[in-house]
């Protein structure tokens, strides 16, 4: 699947992902038989000798005094091939691809100076490459996505405040089956939010906060918000007994509806979100972790995808013409809404996706990891790259 390969800064993860041109990535500074080609301010890749086509590594030393990005690129488009993150002085890193039949440059940004882009060379042997190299996206280009889908935030949080006020008047009324369907429309209103929970800060917490790490767990006084009112609902509690929770709720929803505003949405987290949204579902909804009774998270996991298809809405100018997979997010999309739907009785309750039957359950799990896979290369094309 189509992927820049980036390599972190020495001491951090690397991040390994595959372009269909390019392949592979290493967190080693070991030199082997690797072609050696050095970068400073003001010189990018020399020494590269015209390559084969195939599986090859290029070690990139930096020989400079300032710390360097080095990208491969298609000199033709400025695509991005491969790249090397945070590249100190007098530190190497391997570059390990797998090159077609095209012509390529090294493009160097070094710190508080201007792009240099090196010489040009082309593989004269081997197939064409597989895919086209990825073309960079600035602030700017992203600038566009992050308002639409900020506009859609803010559309949101109104609407949440307002079953935030029919949660509390539920409550109030005592009657335990519309408490507990009005909790879940209220939750489901918070859960397609999706990709802002970043910019949320500490009212997240207050508003979907979990009892993990809390010293007395669901008992502890910091576990509050939407959780703590499903616990109540669902552990025996009365309604009446969760006005004060619910009433708090709405004090944090109404202070982030005045916050957001001023808040600011970095542009890398949209593309990032893309993918955590539903990573997160997976790890948390379909396992039953997040669960605090009503086994209701199918219903949240329909919620994601909402918050997913509205972020991919945003992007859709820029991945579209970027990322040859996007045709499959759609179908993934799809195909994991289908099987959510079977959880859905027609009494309007939800079997809990601990309780799916096996052949559903697998199924179902499958999806969601496919959609995951097809997801990820969004937040690395997506990127923020300098370019000059």
């Amino acid at each position: 699947m189509p992927l820049v390969v980036r390599l972190r800064p020495a001491g951090a993860l690397a991040v390994c992902g595959f372009l269909l041109v390019l392949s592979g990535c290493s967190g080693h500074d070991e030199q082997g038989d690797a072609l050696t080609v050095t970068v400073s301010r003001g010189n990018c890749g020399t020494g590269w000798k015209t390559p084969h086509s195939g599986p090859q590594t290029v070690q990139v030393s930096n020989v400079g005094t300032v710390t360097t990005e080095v990208d491969l690129i298609d000199p033709r488009t400025g695509g991005v091939y491969a790249e090397v993150e945070g590249l100190a002085p007098n530190t190497s890193r391997p570059m390990q691809l797998n090159l077609g039949r095209a012509t390529y440059a090294f493009r160097c940004l070094a710190e508080d100076t201007d792009g240099v882009t090196g010489p040009e060379i082309r593989v004269t042997d081997g197939p064409p490459p597989l895919a086209p190299a990825v073309l960079p996206v600035t602030r700017q280009d992203l600038s566009g996505a992050v308002a639409e889908y900020r506009a859609y935030v803010t559309g949101g949080l109104t609407t949440l405040a307002g079953e935030v006020a029919t949660l509390v008047r539920t409550l109030r009324g005592g009657e335990l089956a519309a408490s507990r369907s009005a909790w879940l429309t209220t939750h489901l209103a918070y859960e397609r939010l999706g990709a802002a929970y970043d910019t949320f800060g500490d009212f997240a917490d207050q508003i979907d906060g979990m009892p993990d790490g809390l010293v007395a767990g669901v008992k502890d006084p910091g576990f509050v918000g939407l959780r703590r009112v499903e616990y109540g609902l669902w552990h025996g509690q009365t309604p009446a007994s969760l006005v004060p929770v619910a009433n708090q709720l709405g004090t944090a929803v109404a202070g982030l509806r005045e916050d957001f505003p001023k808040e600011q949405t970095d542009p890398n987290d949209l593309p990032l979100r893309a993918h955590e949204i539903m990573e997160n579902a997976l790890q948390f909804e379909l396992t039953g972790q997040a669960d605090q009774g009503s086994g209701t998270g199918l219903a949240t996991l329909g919620a994601n995808l909402d918050g997913t298809q509205a972020v991919l809405h945003a992007l859709a100018p820029l991945m579209s013409k970027r990322y040859s997979g996007w045709p499959q997010v759609a179908t993934w999309v799809a195909t994991t809404r289908n099987l959510v739907a079977k959880g859905h009785r027609p009494d309007g309750s939800w079997v809990a996706p601990t309780a799916l039957d096996t052949q559903t359950r697998t199924r179902l799990n499958a999806a969601v990891s496919q959609l995951v896979e097809v997801l990820a290369p969004i937040a690395a094309i997506g990127d923020v790259r300098r370019t000059s």
